[in-house]
């Protein structure tokens, strides 16, 4: 029944100054005291492609050279700026990582615990010698399975953690950030997601035929009989569930998958289901208060799974249980895994070497312990407060935005302009680290260090029920390569690992500055006022705080963007989703707009100087096209349109652009250009 997916507490704090325009100005740009690292001034203009126009495709005239020189590694499915960056952070972990690993540590200490952690999952000839001896126990528990009660109570244990179709989790109230509590969400599927299941054009046929093909090959390398005729029953009852799942835009409708329910209310979903027995295995026999996410579908899934036999029960847990840890089993298993998900799914032709995969799942395991260590070495005191100060200078910004805004009434400002003002901004790495002493591992298990680690993080996530939300938790390893916007604490997090050439350099020209990471800072506080962010209020709690009248412009505003991007086509055939992507290409758009405003503000009425025949709005559109640089597989191109709600990389450069006018007048583009869209057409919404 129950996957445990712990979703972590941030952190949320009244910062001082209200930006609504008045008071200090911007501070100005810090005058580079070295070269950069990238051109001489933060942009590489060799990477150009002069023979396209940037009014016809922005992207591939500011990338197009670097595309016809690079190629994809063979490890990869993208390859492009962040890409690079994460190679970057990757070799510079890995330094940190096998120095322990050489050095090992005292018993219970982080360094031991990496050492060990690391060289268990490194040594895949021992795992290969152990065999699938380590699945025995919970395989023979599995074959024993006779009810489905006993299905609910095996699967709601966490050294099982497969995904099944009704799944609970722990995490913060949205309607109350102050406390944690539980939620039940669907899950359940092998495939990415439902429309894999449904859709029977293009490669979606031939993909199930290859999904059903690894499940007997992969059932049969473990051991188990009757490969083809059981995964034929798993794929069947998968794409059974996939019917009952909502659609994938549908899910991010905050306000429908916000329902608190009492315990007694959840039962009432389907009366015959076992939800006590699942309760109580999974350590939450006490709770009385539950969140329900896909309301309609919970109680048809829970009794899909009553009207399932047992024995499919048996099958489907057996290849989860098996695929699920793919990863610390035997080699055959674990290629034959990625071939599938890697290969056929992704279009990936080699899968990583084993100490890349080894580092990143010490990063999942162990990664404040490494990020401690990381931030000592990448990270300086004077990246971060420059990039404090770039976020003040966007939120001042963001505030004249909003107080100049046409479309939104003054009472809607007056709260969203106290919104922006408590937006707590987390740069480099967290004030606390987070304590793994509790934590077993041991050396030379690979699985057993898995499964302790799912133990310990539930046991984690049990402990929070009860208990005040932690604001200073971090979602993400300070060397991620990545930035995030929490909701319920109001917060953006831009770790250590992010904050890098061309992204940021201290020594670039600014509007570099402004385009790379200010547009990226733009774009997490942009989640802020998106059309899910802000159902949040200033303190996070998820209400309804705006005028009936504003919520109309505002939808009518964000109707014409979906309408924008839903015509973009990156495979023949296969068009962006408007309605999934919205909340980030609301970030892009709003978020490039607010840098632009930030970084006119900051030259105090100067002009930007000419660097190379570039003027300074043009740099700032020119950092922002190769920092989202990107070469990406049509496999993967085809699963991102499918599952993420990122648009693909050249729709977040050119269409955020083509709504600017600073754009058109930076570069000349004109009527007939295959971006030119007619001022009246262009979305401006903050």
């Amino acid at each position: 029944m129950f996957t445990r997916r712990a979703v972590s507490a941030s952190s949320i704090a009244l910062l001082a100054g209200c930006a609504t325009g008045a008071g200090a100005g911007v501070s100005a740009p810090v005058a580079p005291s070295g070269r950069a690292a990238i051109g001489a001034f933060g942009i590489d203009l060799a990477s150009r492609d002069m023979n396209v126009k940037p009014g016809d495709d922005f992207f591939q005239h500011m990338n197009g050279a670097w595309f016809a020189n690079n190629q994809i590694p063979d490890d990869r499915t993208t390859w492009g700026t962040n890409a690079i960056l994460q190679e970057k952070a990757e070799r510079d972990v890995r330094v940190i990582i096998e120095e322990a690993a050489l050095a090992g540590g005292t018993p219970g200490s982080n360094a031991q615990k990496i050492a060990d952690y690391y060289n268990a999952y490194l040594d895949q000839d021992a795992i290969d010698a152990r065999g699938l001896a380590p699945l025995q126990p919970v395989l023979a528990e599995i074959a024993a399975l006779r009810t489905h009660e006993q299905v609910i109570r095996l699967t709601s244990r966490p050294d099982v953690g497969i995904s099944m179709p009704v799944n609970v989790y722990i995490t913060l109230d949205e309607g109350n950030p102050d406390r944690y509590l539980t939620a039940i969400t669907h899950g359940g599927l092998g495939l990415p997601e439902r429309e894999y299941y449904r859709r029977t054009d293009g490669v979606f046929p031939e993909q199930r035929r290859q999904y059903a093909a690894t499940i007997a090959n992969i059932l049969t390398l473990a051991g188990q009989s009757d490969g083809e005729a059981k995964a034929a029953r798993i794929l069947a009852f998968e794409t059974r569930i996939a019917e009952l799942h909502w659609p994938i835009a549908d899910r991010r409708e905050r306000e429908r998958t916000y329902n608190l329910r009492s315990r007694a209310q959840v039962r009432g979903l389907a009366p015959r289901f076992p939800w006590d027995a699942g309760f109580d295995a999974a350590g939450l026999g006490a709770v009385e208060e539950i969140v329900v996410g896909e309301l309609s579908a919970i109680g048809p899934l829970a009794e899909l799974c009553l009207a399932t036999p047992v024995a499919t029960w048996r099958d489907y847990i057996t290849w989860h249980y098996i695929n699920g840890n793919a990863s610390v089993l035997p080699r055959t298993i674990d290629n034959a895994s990625f071939d599938f998900y890697g290969r056929t799914l992704n279009g990936q032709p080699q899968q990583r070497e084993r100490w890349k995969r080894a580092i990143s799942s010490v990063n999942n395991v162990l990664g404040e312990a490494v990020g401690e260590i990381y931030v000592q070495r990448h990270f300086s005191a004077e990246a971060k407060a420059q990039t404090l100060q770039l976020v003040e200078n966007m939120r001042r910004a963001y505030g004249e935005r909003i107080s100049s805004s046409t479309w939104m009434s003054a009472e809607t400002k007056t709260a969203a302009l106290e919104k922006l003002a408590t937006f707590r901004p987390k740069i480099g790495y967290p004030d606390r680290w987070r304590d793994y002493s509790q934590l077993e591992i041991r050396a030379g298990d690979a699985f057993g260090n898995a499964v302790r680690f799912a133990q310990w993080t539930w046991a984690h996530e049990l402990d929070r029920l009860g208990k005040p939300s932690d604001r200073e938790e971090w979602f993400m390893v300070p060397h991620a390569v990545n930035a995030y916007y929490n909701p319920p604490f109001n917060e953006i997090v831009f770790p250590a690992g992010y904050l890098q050439p061309p992204l940021f350099d201290p020594n670039a020209d600014p509007a570099c500055n402004y385009g790379g990471v200010g547009g990226v800072i733009g774009h997490e506080m942009g989640h802020g006022f998106d059309d899910q962010g802000a159902k949040s209020d200033a303190h996070g709690v998820l209400r309804d705080w705006w005028r009936p009248d504003d919520v109309q412009r505002f939808q009518a505003l964000t109707s014409r963007l979906v309408d924008q991007y839903n015509q973009f086509e990156p495979l023949e055939g296969l068009n962006v989703n408007g309605r999934l992507t919205l909340g980030e290409n609301i970030g892009d758009c709003g978020g490039l707009q607010v840098a632009l405003h930030a970084y006119q503000l900051s030259l105090n009425g100067q002009e930007a100087p000419i660097l190379e025949g570039t003027t300074g709005i043009q740099r700032f559109y020119m950092s922002r096209a190769q920092c989202r640089r990107e070469l990406r597989r049509d496999q993967s191109l085809r699963n991102q349109v499918m599952t993420d709600p990122h648009s693909p990389a050249r729709y977040r450069v050119n269409g955020p652009a083509r709504n600017m006018d600073a754009w058109y007048e930076a570069f000349n583009v004109q009527p007939g250009d295959a971006l030119y869209l007619a001022p009246a057409d262009r979305v401006t919404i903050w």
